[in-house]
């Protein structure tokens, strides 16, 4: 168990996007010192001209790891990287954009790994500034399973108890693939792979406690986490009429998590499964790739939802929006999402005392 408050690194993401933005609004109008003790990484002019941007100016203190003494109720602030995001333009790609985003998650890694903060929250990145840079990882999830030595992740939006959803645990969606082509989907599903996210949502949903503002839930809930997994054709192929993964890949997958002891149904198609899995009769989902589970629960939470990175040594979040370049520097973009990653990394941080496998 950690502290009251963890200690919480806020990674700047892509600069020529909102990520500064955000950061700034949420420890000015967000009070994000009542819940944590943020450690912004990035660079400190970037945050002064945000902070400045949306009417709020402040103190920024420059600290270093392993801060162990971090100045309370002021902006602390870690650059881990070098000057040259300075020059950066808003909503323009660039690869000393990308270059410095990758810097900042990686050095946040690296001191979770050590311990000098308990969890992460992530503004957001921009893949093609990543590519552009020379990075070889096409996002967050890829670049903290490479930094933490692991293979076997998942990434999973989550809305908790409360947030649209009428589960007592709220709603978890995970992924089977990610930042892929669709082309590349069927080939790159197993059913090794399908059962490690089946395992892994389960994990992560059977340990999570609630939210303290959030309806209350059992702090060991005695009925096991019930997990819908998605069909990935139509109508669940109808036994090879409009596919075979179903009945091929899918579903031995379910019954082998079944085996392992796993609340695990499926394969039902997607449409109905998101339906139901929203009125409360799941608390997980396993979506085959990155859209079947992104549309359904942007589309009723929007910036509420909450990526989590299963499978990690430590705990990250992000908002599941963009860097939304359009509205980069303009003082336009919103906040609540960024809040509401930060609230659900401080009570996994909080609340866990194992990774979230």
């Amino acid at each position: 168990m950690t502290t009251a408050r963890p200690r919480l690194a806020l990674t700047m993401g892509d600069v020529a996007g909102i990520g500064p933005e955000i950061i700034a609004r949420a420890l000015v109008e967000g009070n994000l010192h009542a819940f944590c003790r943020p450690i912004v990484v990035g660079h400190p002019e970037l945050l002064r001209r945000a902070l400045e941007q949306i009417g709020r100016p402040g103190a920024i203190v420059p600290v270093d790891p392993p801060f162990d003494a971090l100045p309370d109720h002021v902006i602390s602030c870690w650059n881990p990287a070098g000057d040259e995001v300075c020059t950066v333009m808003p909503g323009v790609v660039q690869p000393a954009a990308g270059r410095a985003a990758y810097d900042y998650v990686v050095a946040a890694a690296r001191s979770a790994l050590r311990g000098d903060v308990e969890a992460i929250t992530t503004a957001p990145l921009h893949k093609e500034a990543l590519n552009r840079a020379g990075v070889p990882y096409p996002g967050h999830t890829e670049i903290l399973a490479a930094e933490c030595g692991v293979r076997e992740v998942a990434m999973m939006l989550y809305l908790p108890p409360g947030f649209a959803v009428r589960g007592p645990r709220g709603l978890g969606v995970a992924h089977v693939t990610l930042h892929t082509s669709l082309r590349s989907v069927p080939d790159l599903l197993t059913t090794p792979r399908i059962v490690d996210t089946i395992r892994l949502l389960h994990g992560f949903l059977q340990r999570l406690e609630p939210p303290g503002e959030a309806p209350a839930l059992p702090q060991s809930p005695s009925e096991s986490p019930r997990i819908g997994v998605c069909a990935l054709n139509p109508h669940a192929g109808e036994h090879g009429l409009f596919g075979d993964e179903e009945d091929r890949l899918i579903a031995p997958a379910v019954a082998a998590a079944r085996n392992l002891g796993l609340h695990a149904v499926g394969p039902v198609p997607a449409d109905a499964l998101l339906r139901r899995a929203v009125a409360g009769e799941f608390d997980g989902v396993a979506a085959m790739y990155h859209d079947q589970g992104h549309i359904a629960l942007k589309l009723i939470g929007w910036d509420l939802a909450v990526n989590v990175t299963l499978g990690l040594p430590i705990v990250r979040t992000s908002p599941s929006h963009g860097t939304a370049f359009d509205i980069a520097g303009q003082g336009r973009a919103r906040a609540e999402g960024f809040l509401n990653a930060a609230r659900v990394a401080c009570q996994l941080a909080s609340t866990r005392s194992e990774p979230l496998t």
